[in-house]
C-alpha cells in the first residue's frame, strides 16, 4: 500500500501540475530520523506579525521536534514568560503553543507585544521568530469633503485613498457608482498603498465617480469613501514621448518584489527612467542543518540580501555567538561559519539573523556530530507502477554519518544508473525523465559510508496510457428519438478499467431509459431534461482520460401519446402468440412504456386485466397464453404527461384445454366448533382453470400415518368435516381437478380441529411487590392435557385492569398500578376457544407512592400588594398526604428571581403572597408530598397587571351584574384609592346643587325651560318651548357614545337604572355601590301636562364615570 501511495503521487504531481514542488523535494534536505539523538527543530510556529481576532481565544503555535524530546519557554517583550503564573495562559502537552482563555473574562489588548518560543534539549536550543501579537481593529474612516477634481485629457493622475490604519491592513479596492469594479489595465492601476494611478487621463474615465473601499477581515465589514468626481479638460496638445522615440508605457514593479519583501518605495522619472526600491531582508542561502562526523569540516552559511543591505548576526542555543563559550574548531566569518575536525559533544543549534530597517529574518540550524552507518529509511520492496513516457522517480531515502554515498543498479547490473534518461538526486532519489517498457525491472539502491553499506530494491512496472479511441460527439436530436453516445476506450489489460459518464459535470442518474454498455450510452426516448454536456470518463488506478459532447433537442408542446393502433396477432401457437401494434404520435414526449391488457368472456366477460408491461422502445411482443381462455387483448401507450386512451382490441384467439397444472394455495385447517374443522383455499382464477368443470377434490385425515384417508369433491373454496375430536391435527390436501384431468398431486397441509374452553386453572399463585406501581407473579402451569387447543396466554385480572402474559409460562410482572390501594387477584388459561376457570382470587396492597400533581391551581390578585393562591387536592394521593410543597420566583423578563420555599399542612389549600414589586410577574410549583417524597408539580403563572394593560393602550376589566344595574370593575379596587374618593365627593356636591336649583326653580312657579334665553330663534317645531313646557324624549335614555356594555353586548332597561329613582311621586331611594345614599327628587306638575309625558331617568354620576373611565 505504502509503494501505491508513492506510485499515485508520483502520477498526479510530477507527471501533472505540481512539477516545481515536486523538484523541490527532489533537492530537499536530508532528515535525521527521530531516533537518534539530535538538536531542536522549529517546526510550526505563528506568522511574525500574527493579528488576531478579539472575540476568540487566542493560540500562539511554537512546536518542534528533537532527542530528546524538547522543553518549551516563552519571553514576552524580551522578558521570561512565566506561563504557569497567569491563570488565563496555559501550554499545550507536548507543544509550546500558548492558549490565552477569554471565556472567563480578561482584555485581549493586555496581551499585545512580542513573543518567542524556545525550544531546549540536551543538545542545543531552537528559537521561533519573534512573534508581535497584535488585536485587530476597524476604525471608521474620517469624514472629509471631496472636491471634483478637474485634470487634463493626457494627463497623469493619482486619487488618494488613505484607508483607516486597522489591523490588519485592510484589503483596498476600488467601485465606481454603479457598484462595479474598476477595471485596471496597464494605464489604470492600484498601488499598494492604496491609491488608484493612471498614467494618462482620458475623456471615458470621467464617466463615472471613484469611491475607494477597505474590508476588514476579522470583523466583515466593508467601508466606504466619499466617491471621487473627474471633470477632464480637452486640449489640442499632441502626447509626448520619450527622448528614445517610444510612447510613454507602464512602469510596474515585479510581482515577486511587490507581494514577497515587505514595503517598496517607488520613484519614476518618465525622463531617463530611473527606478529605486526599498526592501525587507530576503533569503539568497538560507542556513541548512549540518551533519557531520567526528573529524569532518563543514560550514553554515547565511546570506539575504535586501535594501539597504541586511546586517548578519550569528547565535548560538538563543545567545549571541560572541558571548558563547570559545570553540576552536569553529570559526566566524562574516555570513560564514567554519568548522574543523568536530568531535561529538560539540552538537548545537545556530540562529542567523538578517535585519535591516524594513524587517528581519530568523532561521534555525543545527550542527549534529553523529557516528552512524548507513540504514535506508524507505519500505523494503517497494512497487512502482507508471504510465508510459510519463516522468517517474524512485525514492530511496537514507540516512548516515559520515553522509553515505548512494548507487542506483538495475537488474543486478555492476554499472551505476546516472546520467541520460536518469539522474540521481543527493537525497537518494532516481529520477527518470520518461519512462519506457524497457525501463521496466528490478532497482537497486546501496548506501555506503566507512561505517557500513545499507541496501533496498525498488520494482518498476511501465503501463499502457488509457486512451478513448472514439469519443461522443455532440448532437441535435428529436424528442422520443435513440441518440447512442460512443466512447471506445483501449487501455493496458493488466489495470482494471472503469468507464463512467457524467451530466454537466456530475455523476449521470442511470434510469430505466439509459443504457450503458463497453463502448457507449444509448438514450431511449430523450427528453428536455437530457440535454446537456455528457462526459465519458475512462479511468484507471494510474490515469484516466476524457471526451466530452453536448446533446440539444428540439422542443414542441408535450401531450398523452396517441393510442397504438392495427393490433395483429401472428405466431399462433398453444400456449403463446405475438402481437404487433403500430404506436402514435408520442405528442413530444417520448413514450416510455406499452400495457397490454387481455379480456376473456367465460369468468368475468367485459372485464379487462393487466397482461404484461413493455418498454417504449418496442412494438411487437411474445405473449405466454393459458389454457381454455378466449383471449382479447389492447395496448396502451405511457409517456411522462400520462397514458393514452386505450388501442381498438384485437381479434380473439381461443387456447384449447387441458389439465390443471397447479393446485390451491393458501389451504389451512381450522375449527369453527369444538367438533369440527372447517378446510379453505384460496380457488383457481380464469387463467389457471385451463379447462370447463374446475372443482377440487378434498381429502383429509387424523396425523397418523396409519389412519385412513377422506375425500370429498366440491366446486365451492370451503368444506366443513364434522364429528371431530377437540383439537387434534390433520393432514389435508386439496386437488384442482376439471374435464380433462387432475393437477399434480398437492402438497400436504396441517390443521386443526376446533378447540374447546380450558378445564384448569393456574395453581398456586404467589405475589411479590417489587415496588407502589409493580408485582412480581409466579404460578403453576396449567397441563396441556387440560388445555383442548393451543394455548395463547395466561391473563391476571386486577380490577379494572387486566395484564396478559403470552405463550407457556409461569411467571411475570404486573405494572401501572395504582400505589396505596387494595387489590384483588386472580388467573385463567386462554386457548383459540376462550378463557378457563379463575384461579382462587389473591388480595394484595400496593405500597405508597408518591402522589399526582393537584387537581388545579388558582390564582387571584385583588390588588397590587398580594397574590391569592388556592389548589385543590390531587385526583391520586397514592398514600396518605403530610403535605403540600410551594416554590415560586419572580420574573420579568428574562431576569429571574431566586426561588422561594413554602411548606403546608395536608389540609391547606389557600396561600396568601405579599408581593415585593408590582410589575414582575410569578412563576409557582406546587407538589403534594406523602412519606415517600414530592410528586408531580403543577406549574401556573401570575398573569400580568399594569405593565401589560399599558402596552396594549387600555386597563383590563371585570364585569359585574347587581340589583342596581350594571357597571365595570377594574382589576385594581379603585374605591380605596385617593383620587377616586375625591371625584366622588366632587359629584355628590354637584347633584346637591342641582337638586337646591331645581327646588328654587319649582318654588318660584317656573317651567324650568330647556333654554334660557327665549329671544333665540326658534324652529317651526319646537312649539312646546314657546309656553316653557318640555317632553323628555327617549334620546335621553340612550347610553353615552362610549359608555361600556357588558360582556355579551346588550344592556337590559332594568340593568341600566342608576342609583336615581325614576322621576314621579313616590319610591324610595337606593344606596349606591361605596354606601353613599342618593336621595330622589320628585316635581308635582298639572295633571293636562303631565299626560302623555313618562317619566325621565337621571344618568346617575356613577354610572357615568364608570363608562367613560
Amino acid at each position: 500500500q505504502a509503494s501505491k501511495m508513492v506510485m499515485q503521487r508520483h502520477h498526479l504531481t510530477c507527471a501533472g501540475i505540481a512539477l516545481a514542488l515536486c523538484l523541490h523535494h527532489l533537492v530537499s534536505a536530508i532528515e535525521v530520523p527521530l531516533d537518534l539523538p539530535q538538536p531542536p527543530t522549529i517546526t510550526k510556529q505563528s506568522v511574525k506579525d500574527y493579528i488576531v481576532d478579539p472575540r476568540d481565544n487566542i493560540f500562539i503555535e511554537c512546536e518542534a521536534k528533537g532527542n530528546p524530546v524538547p522543553i518549551f519557554s516563552w519571553t514576552r517583550n524580551g522578558k521570561f514568560f512565566n506561563v504557569a503564573k497567569d491563570p488565563k495562559v496555559s501550554m499545550r502537552r507536548r507543544s509550546g503553543t500558548l492558549v490565552i482563555d477569554f471565556h472567563s473574562g480578561g482584555r485581549p489588548e493586555d496581551y499585545e507585544g512580542e513573543y518567542q518560543c524556545f525550544a531546549r534539549n540536551d543538545y542545543g536550543t531552537a528559537l521561533s521568530s519573534k512573534i508581535h501579537l497584535q488585536v485587530s481593529k476597524s476604525p471608521l474612516w474620517p469624514k472629509e469633503k471631496v472636491d471634483v477634481i478637474e485634470v487634463d485629457e493626457g494627463a497623469p493622475l493619482s486619487l488618494q485613498c488613505n484607508p483607516p490604519p486597522g489591523l490588519p491592513s485592510p484589503v483596498i479596492f476600488w467601485m465606481s457608482s454603479s457598484m462595479e469594479p474598476i477595471h485596471q489595465d496597464k494605464r489604470v492601476s492600484q498601488g499598494q498603498n492604496g491609491d488608484l494611478y493612471f498614467s494618462n487621463v482620458m475623456l471615458q474615465d470621467a464617466q463615472t465617480d471613484y469611491s475607494c473601499n477597505a474590508r476588514f477581515h476579522f470583523t466583515h465589514t466593508i467601508q466606504q469613501k466619499n466617491p471621487y468626481t473627474l471633470k477632464v479638460k480637452t486640449s489640442n496638445c499632441l502626447c509626448a514621448v520619450s527622448t528614445g522615440g517610444r510612447g510613454l508605457s507602464s512602469l510596474t514593479a515585479p510581482k515577486e518584489w511587490r507581494g514577497d519583501f515587505g514595503p517598496v518605495t517607488t520613484a519614476a522619472f518618465l525622463t531617463g527612467a530611473l527606478v529605486s526600491f526599498k526592501a525587507a531582508p530576503y533569503w539568497l542561502d538560507e542556513p541548512q542543518n549540518l551533519i557531520l562526523a567526528p573529524g569532518e569540516d563543514g560550514r553554515l552559511v547565511c546570506r539575504a540580501n535586501g535594501n539597504p543591505k541586511p546586517a548578519i548576526q550569528w547565535l548560538v542555543n538563543g545567545e549571541p555567538i560572541e558571548g558563547s563559550p570559545p570553540n576552536p574548531s569553529r570559526e566566524v566569518a562574516g555570513d560564514t561559519i567554519v568548522f574543523r575536525d568536530t568531535q561529538i559533544g560539540s552538537s548545537a543549534v545556530y540562529q542567523c539573523n538578517a535585519s535591516n530597517e524594513h524587517g528581519y529574518l530568523l532561521a534555525n540550524a543545527f550542527v549534529s556530530v553523529l557516528d552512524v552507518p548507513p540504514r535506508i529509511l524507505a519500505p523494503r520492496n517497494q512497487l512502482i507502477r507508471v504510465i508510459q513516457n510519463n516522468r517517474t522517480r524512485l525514492d530511496c531515502p537514507f540516512f548516515g554519518s559520515p553522509i553515505p554515498t548512494l548507487r542506483w543498479f538495475k537488474n543486478g547490473q555492476g554499472n551505476t544508473l546516472d546520467g541520460g534518461n536518469y539522474k540521481a538526486h543527493e537525497n537518494g532519489s532516481l529520477e527518470m525523465n520518461m519512462a519506457r517498457k524497457e525501463d521496466q525491472g528490478i532497482y537497486t539502491c546501496v548506501a555506503t559510508n566507512i561505517l557500513g553499506k545499507a541496501e533496498a530494491q525498488v520494482r518498476l512496472e511501465v503501463k499502457d496510457p488509457t486512451r478513448i479511441v472514439r469519443g461522443p460527439e455532440d448532437q441535435v436530436v428529436k424528442r422520443g428519438s435513440m441518440p447512442r453516445l460512443h466512447c471506445r476506450v483501449k487501455h493496458d489489460p493488466t489495470l482494471k478499467l472503469t468507464v463512467t459518464w457524467l451530466k454537466d459535470d456530475a455523476p449521470l442518474y442511470m434510469g430505466n431509459r439509459m443504457k450503458k454498455e463497453d463502448d457507449g450510452l444509448t438514450i431511449y426516448g430523450v427528453a428536455e431534461r437530457d440535454q446537456g454536456d455528457y462526459t465519458c470518463v475512462a479511468s484507471t488506478e494510474l490515469d484516466k482520460d476524457l471526451a466530452k459532447a453536448l446533446i440539444c433537442l428540439v422542443t414542441r408542446p408535450t401531450e398523452r401519446p396517441d393510442r397504438p393502433r392495427d393490433l395483429e396477432l401472428t405466431d399462433l401457437a398453444e400456449r403463446s402468440v405475438r402481437l404487433t401494434w403500430i404506436p402514435g404520435d408520442d405528442n413530444n414526449s417520448p413514450i416510455t412504456d406499452y400495457i397490454v391488457q387481455f379480456e376473456e368472456d367465460r369468468f368475468q366477460p367485459g372485464m379487462w386485466h393487466n397482461h404484461s408491461r413493455y418498454p417504449g422502445s418496442v412494438n411487437s411482443a411474445i405473449l405466454s397464453l393459458s389454457p381454455y381462455v378466449n383471449y382479447q387483448f389492447r395496448v396502451i401507450a405511457v409517456n411522462d404527461v400520462g397514458s393514452s386512451l386505450p388501442s381498438v382490441p384485437s381479434e380473439r384467439y381461443q387456447t384449447n384445454g387441458a389439465r390443471p397444472e397447479i393446485n390451491p394455495t393458501g389451504v389451512q385447517g381450522a375449527g369453527t366448533q369444538k367438533n369440527n374443522m372447517e378446510i379453505t383455499w384460496t380457488p383457481l382464477n380464469a387463467t389457471q382453470a385451463y379447462g370447463p368443470n374446475l372443482r377440487y377434490i378434498v381429502r383429509w385425515r387424523r396425523r397418523d400415518p396409519r389412519g385412513s384417508w377422506y375425500n370429498e369433491t366440491v366446486k365451492a373454496p370451503r368444506h366443513v368435516v364434522w364429528n371431530t375430536p377437540i383439537y387434534v391435527p390433520y393432514e389435508i390436501k386439496v386437488q384442482a381437478e376439471n374435464d380433462f384431468g387432475r393437477a399434480p398431486e398437492p402438497d400436504t397441509f396441517i390443521g386443526y380441529s376446533g378447540e374447546d374452553y380450558p378445564k384448569a386453572a393456574p395453581t398456586d399463585v404467589r405475589i411479590r411487590v417489587l415496588n407502589s406501581t409493580a408485582i412480581a407473579l409466579t404460578w403453576t402451569r396449567v397441563h396441556l392435557d387440560t388445555i383442548q387447543g393451543q394455548l395463547k396466554e395466561y391473563r391476571v385480572s386486577t380490577t379494572p385492569k387486566s395484564h396478559r402474559f403470552p405463550g407457556d409460562r409461569n411467571r411475570g410482572i404486573v405494572s401501572r398500578l395504582f400505589p396505596y390501594s387494595n387489590y384483588k387477584l386472580e388467573m385463567v388459561v386462554t386457548n383459540g376457544r376462550g378463557d378457563g376457570p379463575r384461579s382462587e382470587v389473591k388480595e394484595f396492597p400496593t405500597p405508597e407512592g408518591v402522589p399526582s400533581s393537584p387537581r388545579y391551581l388558582r390564582i387571584r390578585q385583588p390588588n397590587l400588594e398580594t397574590i391569592n393562591l388556592e389548589w385543590d387536592h390531587p385526583e391520586h394521593p397514592n398514600g396518605v398526604l403530610t403535605g403540600y410543597n410551594l416554590r415560586y420566583q419572580a420574573f420579568n423578563g428574562t431576569k429571574t428571581g431566586r426561588t422561594l420555599v413554602e411548606n403546608f399542612s395536608p389540609n391547606q389549600t389557600k396561600f396568601t403572597l405579599q408581593r415585593t414589586d408590582p410589575i414582575s410577574r410569578y412563576r409557582f410549583f406546587l407538589r403534594a408530598r406523602t412519606q415517600v417524597g414530592d410528586g408531580e408539580a403543577i406549574v401556573e403563572e401570575s398573569p400580568a397587571l399594569l405593565n401589560e394593560g399599558m402596552r396594549r393602550g387600555h386597563t383590563p376589566y371585570w364585569l359585574c351584574c347587581g340589583a342596581g344595574g350594571a357597571y365595570t370593575k377594574n382589576h385594581v379596587d379603585i374605591a380605596t384609592q385617593g383620587w377616586f374618593i375625591g371625584l366622588m365627593c366632587a359629584i355628590a356636591l354637584l347633584v346637591l346643587i342641582l337638586l337646591i336649583v331645581c327646588f328654587i326653580k319649582r318654588s318660584r312657579g317656573g317651567k324650568y325651560p330647556v333654554r334660557d334665553n327665549k329671544d333665540e330663534h326658534l324652529n317651526p317645531e319646537d312649539k312646546n318651548v314657546e309656553d316653557g313646557s318640555f317632553d323628555y324624549s327617549d334620546e335621553d335614555n340612550k347610553p353615552l357614545p362610549n359608555s361600556q356594555t357588558s360582556l355579551d353586548g346588550t344592556i337590559k332597561q332594568q340593568e341600566s337604572d342608576d342609583s336615581l329613582v325614576d322621576y314621579g311621586e313616590g319610591g324610595e331611594g337606593q344606596f349606591n355601590e361605596d354606601g353613599s345614599f342618593i336621595g330622589q327628587y320628585t316635581v308635582k306638575k298639572d295633571k293636562e301636562e303631565t299626560e302623555g309625558n313618562e317619566s325621565s331617568e337621571a344618568t346617575s354620576p356613577v354610572n357615568a364615570i364608570y363608562s367613560l373611565a
